[in-house]
């Protein structure tokens, strides 16, 4: 069978045909589709041709195959170190297989494929930093995945997700009407207890512009209210866009490159339209990838910068924190053993390791805060990221997975875990849900508003008469 009614090499780019995929509950058809799927072996050999260029050759060329990254791998750790876990036989058994044939492959080596490439691997890329050679295993299985997604090969749960990107500009069916409701519902709920505090749209001008996880208005508006509620304490003059809000991309999870390059001009077309002096993104870490490391190079700009300086949130938190726009309380400082999960996307691919353990300093009283081992850079993927958390034919590999955090979490003793980044949140929850080792989790929204010392022009007229 060339192509099926949803399993295809089209991606999804109307809304009927978005729904009629989602109608198909479990990608049951999708997948019956999928089994017999052909390859267009020629697309793929000109694919081959044209974009794997001499890097990605000359690494699976000098591959010594000498297994040093092996345990770099959690997925090779976690599954009994199964010789087929070693990232080096995945990607050459995959990609480096593929280009050996010149594209001549069947279904059965994409099926194969598929599953290694999304279940086997998290693009996580600390094997990169363990290859004597500099090989980067994580960026070729990014690369890789984009092949399989011309193909038609991907998870039915990612070929939903780039088709929301390409309808919504949206990981979710999030409209404009229905963002900026939200943001005016999120303002007015907040103002007994915040008076005066606002979420502006559009603002021209500002010093901060913000964008979000599309999962924040779907699902947890609170999250949106607790930034405002930050910004309006240090007094940032700050706006949201009504288009290009949304900073995430789950079309870098499925390999839909074009997409990937329409969804990170859609943000920065909102830098240039609304000019702020810096923009500050979300608590999460494969957002921040593709509008400030790699999205700039997806969008054509020469100077691998986005249109404004672009800050993680947990970057602008130190800020606030050392200026003192944001004053800590000390009696409400973190008294419990707590720990951080490093979130591969900011720390390994952008370096922001010390950022986050200034703004622990600040929040925890000392002699509290307790490392996970490995740490920083070194420290281990959560076990659900590059899309492994949402994929449902693969939640058994990802309930495994999730051991390796599971033990370092509780080789450090703590009970609460402090992860500002979308995916690792979500890994842990399901961890706990999964094992039930009796822990919390938090972003840093809500830890800065529990402990930070309110300006009194910013409280209640009736807490002001009360003191």
């Amino acid at each position: 069978m060339p192509e099926g009614v949803f399993c295809n090499k089209t991606p999804v780019s109307t809304e009927e045909g978005l729904l009629a995929l989602l109608g198909d509950k479990g990608g049951r058809q999708y997948y019956d589709e999928m089994s017999r799927l052909e390859v267009n072996k020629e697309a793929l050999k000109a694919t081959l041709d044209k974009t794997c260029k001499s890097r990605f050759r000359t690494w699976l060329e000098i591959c010594a195959h000498c297994g040093l990254c092996a345990d770099s791998c959690f997925l090779y750790l976690v599954n009994d170190r199964d010789p087929e876990q070693v990232p080096s036989f995945k990607i050459q058994s995959t990609l480096g297989e593929m280009v050996r044939r010149k594209g001549d492959v069947d279904n059965a080596f994409m099926l194969r494929t598929m599953e290694i490439a999304w279940s086997k691997c998290t693009c996580c890329n600390r094997c990169g930093m363990y290859c004597p050679h500099g090989i980067d295993m994580g960026i070729m299985f990014g690369y890789l995945r984009g092949l399989c997604f011309s193909q038609g090969f991907v998870p039915w749960e990612l070929k939903i997700g780039s088709g929301m990107h390409r309808i919504y500009k949206a990981q979710m069916n999030v409209t404009t009407e229905d963002w900026v409701g939200t943001c005016e519902w999120m303002a007015e709920e907040q103002q007994d207890e915040w008076p005066g505090l606002e979420i502006p749209v559009d603002l021209e001008d500002a010093d901060l512009m913000y964008t979000c996880n599309a999962r924040e208005p779907k699902h947890y508006p609170e999250d949106i209210a607790e930034v405002a509620i930050l910004f309006h304490i240090t007094g940032e003059k700050w706006t949201v866009p009504s288009e290009g809000w949304e900073q995430t991309c789950l079309t870098l999870f499925a390999g839909d490159w074009p997409a990937c390059k329409a969804q990170t001009e859609n943000v920065y077309a909102a830098i240039e339209r609304l000019r702020p002096k810096r923009v500050v993104g979300t608590e999460c870490g494969h957002a921040h990838r593709c509008t400030v490391v790699e999205g700039p190079y997806w969008a054509g700009r020469r100077d691998g910068l986005p249109p404004a300086p672009y800050l993680h949130y947990t970057e602008w938190v130190a800020e606030a924190l050392r200026t003192g726009k944001i004053k800590i309380d000390p009696a409400k400082r973190i008294k419990e053993p707590v720990t951080y999960q490093d979130s591969c996307n900011y720390i390994r691919n952008y370096g922001l390791s010390e950022i986050v353990r200034e703004i622990m300093g600040y929040l925890v009283e000392p002699g509290y805060f307790v490392e996970m081992w490995p740490n920083k850079e070194h420290n281990y993927c959560c076990g659900g990221g590059g899309g492994f958390n949402g994929v449902g034919m693969y939640r058994k590999q990802r309930n495994k997975a999730l051991l390796t955090k599971r033990d370092q979490i509780l080789a450090t003793g703590c009970k609460l875990v402090v992860s500002p980044c979308h995916n690792c949140w979500d890994a842990i929850r399901d961890l706990e849900e999964e094992y039930e080792i009796g822990i919390r989790w938090s972003f840093l929204k809500p830890l800065l508003i529990k402990m930070a010392i309110i300006p009194e022009h910013l409280l209640p007229k009736e807490e002001e008469e009360e003191e």
